[in-house]
């Protein structure tokens, strides 16, 4: 699971996802995400890992784990290319709050 940056050349609109789920050990990813506004289907421009704040690693020990990603923020299911139309999201299956 890593970061990405998307932008929607129809909509000229931009956002950013922590749930882009790409091959093993590349950035090759794996599903699409549709633009909220007019449904188009996008791959990120960019991928990263998904790091701590605190000290920059993708699994850390740090008491306190500060991602660059908000826990709280719900996941839209219905632009999600992995988990549209399924009964479960991505968020309820795997999430980056697991990456230690």
């Amino acid at each position: 699971q890593k970061y990405g940056y998307y932008h929607c050349k129809a909509c000229n609109i931009r956002w950013e996802s922590a749930y882009v789920w790409c091959v093993q050990g590349t950035n090759k990813v794996y599903f699409r995400q549709f633009c909220r506004a007019c449904q188009k289907a996008y791959n990120p421009y960019r991928v990263e890992d998904i790091t701590c704040q605190s000290c920059k690693q993708t699994r850390c020990t740090c008491p306190v784990k500060m991602r660059h990603v908000d826990p709280k923020r719900p996941h839209r299911q219905d632009l999600c290319g992995r988990c549209k139309g399924k009964r479960l999201s991505c968020d309820s299956t795997f999430s980056f709050k697991y990456i230690i």
